[in-house]
């Protein structure tokens, strides 16, 4: 039986797609590894929490991250156990707590994003090819949350939904 298996355009540009997402996010992974930095992961939560100040709660961070709110919750745990962020009792919804960045969760965060390996593999790009990719990949992303959206809508809370403002979304972008 031969390997006869080719893909059409549209999954090879998928498949090219993860593989260059998978290997960035090694590398940047490698880079705040060998710095003494947090993870990306952890970084984005603090760059989340910061962002969304007073409305820092687990299940908003969940929705601008697009994950699942019991996926959140336990990175929130590991990073209070850590000292980089704190609960404090919601005094107006009192089975809620919002989530503070500690000011080693606000030291964590001023070093996170500084990471060479993001500009040297996107130097290989010029500034035109740039901007093509930003929107050709907002389009992209812009239709997946909408196809995302469509299907989990059966099965999300009434009142779910991504936030909708330019800065809201500016955000979501950084953290990808």
């Amino acid at each position: 039986m031969g390997n006869n298996l080719t893909l059409d355009r549209e999954k090879t540009i998928w498949m090219l797609l993860r593989q260059t997402g998978n290997i960035i996010y090694s590398l940047i992974e490698d880079e705040l590894r060998l710095s003494d930095k947090v993870s990306y992961e952890r970084a984005t939560v603090l760059f989340m929490v910061k962002k969304l100040g007073q409305r820092a709660i687990c299940a908003e961070i969940a929705r601008w991250m697009v994950r699942e709110p019991h996926t959140i919750s336990a990175l929130l745990d590991r990073m209070e156990e850590n000292g980089l962020i704190r609960r404090v009792k919601d005094l107006e919804r009192k089975n809620q707590a919002r989530i503070e960045l500690t000011d080693k969760g606000e030291e964590a965060l001023s070093k996170a994003f500084d990471i060479k390996v993001i500009g040297e593999v996107m130097s290989s790009l010029s500034d035109e090819q740039q901007e093509s990719l930003l929107v050709n990949l907002s389009n992209l992303k812009g239709k997946a949350i909408d196809k995302y959206l469509a299907r989990r809508r059966r099965a999300m809370p009434v009142g779910f939904q991504l936030p909708e403002d330019e800065e809201a979304m500016a955000a979501i972008n950084a953290q990808v």
